[in-house]
């Protein structure tokens, strides 16, 4: 049995993992990254590719913008632009009551150092004309943009691999455990890894093994239903979301520079993390062509050319698990992003390589502390 050391463990290779990997290197740290299938090829490379700050939990503003400031700076610092494009970001609604709230948010949200533009009537149809009539009011985000999820994560992970980072794909941790001052994480076939502190980012998966240490907590797993089209012209600079007390009027689009229109949102599809599969149901791909065509008329007669889904876990209060274990020393958590993590993955690397690092971090992570489930971990056996 082969037994492999480093300062920190890493279980999960998604855009967490990979830029937490990516961050210890660069702070000196030997890290051992532990990936079950591919780096990102789960929610990581499966997602929209949103780059979006706006809409978000205002006190996540801070970690969101730490990690827009990242993405800026991606060919720099990995060597990959992972095609990320500020583009701008643009919300829309239906009603004046939301109106009211996308007015509210951007109120609010300048205190977190995020600028938003309401736009609505002629000016905003002025500049955003593919817009619906039933369209009432937009909030712009001139900064954001978007991103290819199947390429973000693999370059981190290149990256980290780079600067000497041990990355261990095909390998699935059945148990891990605390020993004395370290971390014992065995494989199912036979490997040990030990570290004195260890980071989980499973996704999914991620309350599997904060369990074993006495801390489950209530994450629920669902498929993004996503779909892109044939390219056709290139018309659509920003990203365009709804915003909307109902899911089935959340839909959302982008279009490559390639041309293709790549749509989400409006339903969420069966995911089932035991055998790694989450399915497209087609209801809820017609069910995106007809909310699209209500923001954006001028899309309704194309050829969509691929459909696909993935397993994202989300909380019951819809905020991640990130920061220290309660209950044991030298454990660090970032899963269950809600199926809202692309954006936040890489600034999520480099605030969890500071807390490992130094024990602190300039970016509150308090509102997604694990501590707050506590009272389902303490129904669960302690760890031994």
């Amino acid at each position: 049995m082969s037994t492999i050391e480093a300062d920190v463990i890493i279980v999960g290779g998604g855009i967490m993992g990979a830029s937490a990997a990516f961050f210890l290197r660069k702070r000196g740290r030997s890290v051992i990254l532990i990936e079950r299938g591919l780096i990102g090829q789960q929610a990581s490379g499966t997602n929209f590719g949103n780059v979006r700050r706006q809409g978000r939990f205002l006190p996540q503003l801070p970690l969101a913008n730490r990690s827009r400031e990242i993405w800026g700076k991606l060919p720099e610092l990995i060597g990959h632009d992972a095609e990320f494009l500020p583009s701008g970001h643009i919300r829309v609604c239906y009603r004046e009551e939301q109106a009211d709230m996308l007015e509210t948010y951007a109120k609010e949200a300048s205190h977190y150092g995020l600028n938003l533009e309401l736009v609505r009537g002629d000016a905003m149809r002025a500049r955003f004309p593919f817009l619906g009539p039933e369209v009432l009011a937009g909030s712009y985000s001139a900064t954001d943009g978007h991103a290819n999820p199947r390429l973000a994560a693999p370059a981190f992970g290149r990256a980290a691999a780079r600067l000497g980072a041990h990355m261990v794909e095909n390998t699935e941790i059945v148990t891990v455990e605390k020993e004395g001052a370290e971390f014992r994480a065995t494989s199912t076939d036979g490997r040990v890894f030990r570290a004195p502190q260890l980071l989980i980012t499973a996704g999914a998966w991620g309350s599997l093994l904060s369990e074993q240490f006495g801390e489950p907590v209530p994450i629920a797993v669902h498929g993004p239903q996503m779909a892109v089209t044939e390219p056709v012209r290139y018309s659509f600079k920003p990203v365009v979301g709804v915003s909307s007390p109902l899911m089935e009027e959340v839909v959302y689009f982008r279009q490559v520079a390639r041309g293709n229109i790549v749509l989400g949102g409006c339903a969420r599809g069966p995911a089932y993390p035991d055998v790694r599969r989450a399915y497209v149901l087609p209801q809820n791909t017609l069910l995106q062509f007809r909310q699209l065509y209500r923001v954006a008329p001028v899309l309704t007669r194309l050829n969509i050319i691929r459909v696909w889904s993935g397993i994202e876990g989300y909380m019951p209060d819809d905020k991640p698990i990130m920061g220290a274990s309660g209950n044991v020393s030298g454990l660090y958590y970032a899963f269950g992003f809600c199926g809202h993590g692309f954006q936040l993955g890489p600034g999520v690397g480099d605030v969890m390589a500071e807390l490992i690092d130094t024990g602190a971090t300039s970016t509150p992570l308090e509102p997604f502390d694990i501590r707050r489930f506590a009272t389902v971990a303490s129904r669960a056996p302690q760890a031994a």
